[in-house]
């Protein structure tokens, strides 16, 4: 008698634990936050296009000593993959001149702060980006 008690208070344990984890896996779901990423784009072209220039001017400009570089190299890497993902797929914008001048110059910021993310970005470099950046600015006027 024992025996068949101790069998089946067990089953009944393993049965209350197995609903107990069920439960808990499906109210787990619902509990955690969801955070949609933030971004800085506005949604109007034009006006993006010339912040995301200038911050990435100003980002090349900083100092190698400046010790909040790491962090604004993040920062810009985080800007120009908000900018891509916005416009990329945008067929009234990633026709236009604008759009592929602003992509050759960001591919390759983003490519050297990837790549070589504990060197300054080199001076020929620096010069090209900021004739293009400079370029898509204006296209970005013209155009609007």
């Amino acid at each position: 008698m024992i025996s068949v008690f101790n069998h089946l208070s067990t089953r009944i344990l393993r049965a209350a634990l197995a609903i107990c984890f069920a439960f808990f896996l499906v109210l787990f779901q619902f509990t955690s936050q969801v955070n949609a990423a933030k971004t800085f784009m506005t949604g109007d072209f034009a006006k993006d296009t010339i912040s995301v220039s200038s911050t990435l001017k100003e980002t090349m400009t900083l100092p190698k000593e400046d010790t909040g570089l790491s962090e604004a190299e993040k920062e810009a890497v985080f800007l120009i993959s908000d900018y891509i993902s916005r416009y990329r797929n945008r067929s009234q914008v990633n026709t236009s001149n604008t759009f592929t001048t602003m992509q050759t110059a960001l591919n390759a910021l983003s490519g050297h702060y990837k790549t070589f993310a504990n060197r300054p970005v080199p001076e020929n470099l620096k010069e090209r980006l900021n004739k293009e950046l400079s370029k898509a600015e204006k296209l970005a006027v013209r155009d609007n």
